[in-house]
């Protein structure tokens, strides 16, 4: 309550713990893409019954929280973007995979503290386009929020008004 987030509401159906932590680790460093089909699936279907009865706060673009170029080379693939592109099909929600992009590398966050991790994010994404005012960030887990509170904020700059954050899952705490 002290410091609110920068993002309006957070879709995050499961804890990032067994048996969810290994279908996404699975998912997201082995490729196997079969492990993220029943939470994409779960998070589709909870959004679409948020949406059938508050269509007005259906955002009006999904933007996937953006990897740098070496590390999406490295992994093969973002998996916030396949995701987003998942969740954009059948919600018929369009995906803009530039809108933000990473200035530079940072240090993995995995393992960082919550202030290490927001020092480590300070004016790391850059808006590259127009936002609408009603947008949601899409990723995979969200840990300790430093990410979505950075990106956010630079999409709240940047002119977006109502912001969501979509995740399958959220560490538990």
């Amino acid at each position: 309550m002290a410091s609110p987030p920068p993002f309006d509401r957070a879709f995050i159906p499961w804890r990032y713990q067994y048996p969810v932590d290994n279908m996404i680790g699975r998912y997201k460093y082995s490729r196997q893409h079969k492990f993220a089909r029943p939470l994409v699936a779960g998070l589709t279907s909870h959004l679409k019954l948020v949406f059938q009865d508050q269509s007005n706060e259906k955002p009006l673009l999904l933007i996937p929280s953006p990897m740098h170029p070496v590390r999406r080379r490295a992994r093969g693939f973002n998996q916030a973007r396949d995701i987003a592109e998942k969740l954009g099909g059948v919600l018929d929600i369009p995906v803009d995979t530039g809108a933000v992009r990473r200035r530079r590398k940072v240090k993995a966050q995995r393992g960082l503290s919550r202030e290490a991790r927001l020092a480590n994010l300070r004016g790391v994404f850059e808006v590259h386009s127009e936002v609408p005012e009603r947008v949601a960030i899409v990723d995979d887990v969200v840990t300790t929020g430093a990410t979505m509170r950075v990106l956010a904020s630079a999409l709240r700059s940047a002119g977006a008004r109502n912001i969501q954050v979509w995740a399958l899952a959220r560490t538990p705490g």
